[in-house]
């Protein structure tokens, strides 16, 4: 078991409820710990539209997780127009 600090942006700090949260778990990489809080909280973004940074720097999901990390998950980005 390990504690990290899961921040959520966008529709995902909307969801949650919260910025950041404190999170024990087994998970050993990002992609773990995504499953977990996809169920915990609900979150829709497939994974393979969010991005995943560890420590303020872009991981890959496979990145293996450290006691204290701070994981955060980026949804995709809203914005734009459809047409001109």
């Amino acid at each position: 078991m390990i504690h990290v600090e899961c921040a959520y942006y966008a529709m995902m700090r909307e969801r949650s409820g919260c910025a950041s949260e404190s999170i024990q778990t087994e998970a050993k990489t990002p992609e773990e710990l995504y499953e977990e809080v996809v169920s915990l909280h609900g979150f829709s973004p497939e994974r393979a539209h969010v991005k995943v940074a560890i420590n303020d720097s872009f991981a890959t999901w496979e990145t293996p997780l450290q006691e204290g990390d701070r994981v955060a998950f980026i949804p995709p980005v809203a914005g734009g127009c459809d047409h001109v």
